[in-house]
């Protein structure tokens, strides 16, 4: 773990952190899948499916919210990103927006600690680096902006994503 000002760095399995809100890395169905979408369902127990029904799924770059029923954490924030087609398809732009309307929520429903996953990067191949950079650059223009959340946590579930993260953070 390392600490950039409002910032955490974790390599962690996101459904264990005590925090208000983790983040989802959703499918646009916001039915559960596979990677970290399909071990929050798993985590948060039968009530996370019904509840993501009645949301009536969930646009690429946007965000949702639901209770965290037994995840540790108060909310689940359920963002689709993009999946990878090579650059030219308004990715880049449509990730900045799954963080930012992901922040969005969590201001309006006075959250105080977040923690996203690598949203993307896992079977939607957007490369790494390039969400990372994406990622810190969002968080650290909305936390510049507003006073809350007090702390977001970018949890990396493998070494290759934390020590990306790492290496741009230590450079900010």
């Amino acid at each position: 773990m390392k600490q950039y000002d409002r910032i955490i760095l974790l390599k962690s399995d996101i459904t264990t952190l005590k925090v208000d809100a983790i983040v989802n890395a959703a499918n646009s169905k916001l039915a559960g899948g596979g990677g970290v979408d399909g071990a929050i369902h798993k985590a948060a127990g039968p009530e996370l499916p019904e509840a993501c029904r009645k949301l009536g799924g969930c646009n690429t770059g946007a965000a949702k919210i639901t209770p965290g029923f037994q995840l540790p954490a108060k909310y689940i924030i359920h963002t689709v990103g993009p999946v990878w087609r090579g650059g030219n398809s308004n990715e880049k732009q449509l990730l900045s927006s799954a963080y930012s309307s992901s922040l969005q929520l969590v201001l309006e429903n006075d959250i105080n600690s977040v923690a996203f996953p690598n949203i993307s990067t896992g079977i939607y191949g957007f490369p790494k680096n390039e969400a990372a950079k994406i990622a810190i650059d969002q968080v650290k223009l909305f936390l510049n902006k507003n006073d809350s959340p007090e702390l977001v946590y970018f949890v990396c579930f493998d070494i290759e994503n934390y020590t990306i993260y790492e290496d741009i953070l230590d450079r900010i």
